[in-house]
């Protein structure tokens, strides 16, 4: 059976995306899913200093082993002031210095959310515009605007945008 991984790019312990990711993942038929939490993955702020004199912790390279042993990866990323939230940032920079195309091309259903009707369009433009130099394989995004309108008691209560997400997992689901 194939295994997807899916998670927010956020700590929130009432993270969207993370209800988005894991709403998402739920859509997609007959395969495993781990639902991960970037707050169990507690890793020190990234710098070179700290790198050289202590190496690279044992959290970013449990989680890349992750990405590594998935089959595909649901990822909703939250905005923070135009770009990724720093916790995400934090494990993506510690992960690259582990493996330079850490996506490892696993098929990719990138997403992000946010209150305002821009559902974080932003940070999920500059995703697009990064991941693909390592080893991103985005066969699919969706950006869900106004989640507190659109998203309710687990799930998108917009028909449409339901219906364009459900698309959008029936693509990533055939690229696995």
């Amino acid at each position: 059976m194939k295994k997807i991984i899916a998670f927010a790019g956020s700590n929130s312990k009432q993270s969207i995306n993370k209800q988005l990711a894991t709403y998402a993942s739920s859509i997609v038929k007959n395969v495993e899913v781990e639902v991960l939490d970037l707050n169990d993955f507690d890793l020190p702020i990234y710098g070179m200093d700290y790198e050289i004199a202590n190496g690279i912790p044992d959290a970013a390279k449990v989680f890349l082993d992750k990405i590594k042993a998935s089959d595909g990866i649901i990822l909703s990323l939250a905005e923070h002031n135009g770009a990724y939230a720093t916790i995400f940032k934090n494990i993506f920079d510690w992960m690259s210095r582990i493996d330079g195309k850490l996506w490892s091309d696993k098929p990719m259903l990138l997403m992000a959310t946010s209150p305002g009707q821009r559902g974080g369009a932003t940070a999920l433009e500059i995703a697009k515009g990064r991941f693909p130099f390592m080893g991103g394989n985005i066969v699919e995004d969706f950006s869900l605007p106004s989640f507190g309108e659109n998203f309710s008691e687990g799930k998108i209560t917009n028909k449409e945008l339901n219906t364009s997400l459900r698309s959008k997992v029936t693509v990533f689901q055939e690229a696995l």
